[in-house]
């Protein structure tokens, strides 16, 4: 079985990460390739052939624009010929862009097998990321033969477009080589720096409000680094809201065990990677309202997880674990727990029932 991963780029993102964890895992099992519209090179250790687009672009961002099929043409017909060429069984349509593509693929190469791989919420996609394309979107939605979404909730919102919609979760894709002791006064948010995307503000609108001796460390890079700089300075926050930058491996590792407590106030997320790291280490998760929050936290059983985005409340919730060592050892027994749900191997094996089905239902037909 030959399969193909597309993504838009390889950079440092939650997409691109987990589509090469998992990529690197199932090249073990098949004749696997990356397919990426840029010839950058990529951020992640990749275990299998990287082909490039003929007509590459190398704009760094995602497309979220109107009119994709016209402003990809070329692109389109790269791709089709490289299924051919390859004669690839499955491809696996990264998001938005590439599975408006799909009603195109179907029709040059109607044998091979399609998979729409849903990394964000349903209502993200529909109102924001793609409102521009949308027809095109649901026109791919409805044209492969698999829809793979992350939560339970994005399931049913997809499926009205597909009936062929599963959820398999993101694994963790960061190994534990340790758990936190929760003694250090220190509450860490990973993300990248989107102020409005990751709820920022409120990230700094909770930190007047912590005790003295508690702050918050901010890894992660993005646009908004510079306004979170100015307003760090201009609240007096310098000593509450540590910015730590980008940290990958091993000093990502070191933060994890020397928190005390994850926090995350996302407004919207699919299922957010960083939130499977942080319980794999034993913190408690504390999250503002959000779908990917909703799926690993099932309405509190594995964390505390408010009920909307008001600071207040998140500070009152936030207080008992500040307050007390036993409470947060609670609530890192409930983080263990969960995180054996995403482990990889679990993950992988819902994604070859899946490509089986595919291929058996092809055979049967």
């Amino acid at each position: 079985m030959k399969i193909l991963i597309c993504v838009e780029n390889l950079q440092m993102d939650g997409v691109k990460r987990v589509a090469t964890v998992i990529g690197n895992k199932l090249a073990e099992k098949y004749e696997l390739f990356y397919y990426s519209l840029s010839t950058d090179k990529s951020f992640f250790d990749l275990e299998a052939t990287l082909i490039k687009a003929r007509h590459p672009i190398n704009s760094g961002k995602s497309f979220r624009e109107d009119q994709p099929l016209q402003k990809n043409g070329r692109q389109i017909e790269d791709l089709i010929e490289t299924i051919k060429e390859i004669k690839i069984d499955i491809v696996i349509l990264n998001a938005g862009l590439f599975t408006s593509f799909a009603p195109l693929i179907q029709q040059k190469v109607p044998a091979v097998k399609l998979i729409a791989w849903m990394h964000n919420n349903y209502k993200t996609y529909m109102e924001q990321y793609y409102k521009d394309m949308k027809p095109e979107l649901l026109a791919g939605l409805e044209a492969v033969d698999a829809i793979v979404t992350l939560t339970e909730k994005d399931a049913v919102e997809f499926a009205k477009h597909n009936s062929n919609t599963i959820k398999i979760h993101n694994p963790i894709t960061l190994e534990s080589n340790g758990r936190s002791e929760l003694t250090k006064k220190n509450i860490i948010s990973v993300c990248r720096l989107d102020t409005q995307h990751k709820g920022l503000d409120y990230l700094l609108d909770l930190a007047p409000y912590l005790p003295d001796d508690w702050q918050i460390e901010l890894v992660g890079e993005g646009a908004d680094k510079e306004w979170l700089e100015n307003n760090i300075t201009l609240k007096n926050l310098d000593k509450k809201v540590l910015l730590l930058g980008p940290l990958t491996g091993c000093e990502l590792q070191k933060c994890y065990r020397e928190a005390s407590i994850f926090l995350t106030t996302s407004r919207w997320e699919g299922l957010p990677l960083v939130i499977g790291e942080a319980m794999n280490f034993g913190l408690p998760v504390v999250s503002m309202w959000n779908t990917g929050a909703q799926e690993y936290l099932q309405n509190g059983k594995y964390g505390i997880l408010l009920n909307d985005h008001n600071v207040m409340n998140l500070y009152k919730k936030i207080l008992p674990l500040m307050n007390s060592l036993v409470c947060r050892q609670h609530f890192s027994e409930l983080s263990i727990q969960r995180a054996r749900d995403f482990r990889l191997e679990r993950i992988i094996e819902e994604w070859v029932l899946l490509f089986n089905r595919l291929i058996k239902h092809e055979r049967t037909s």
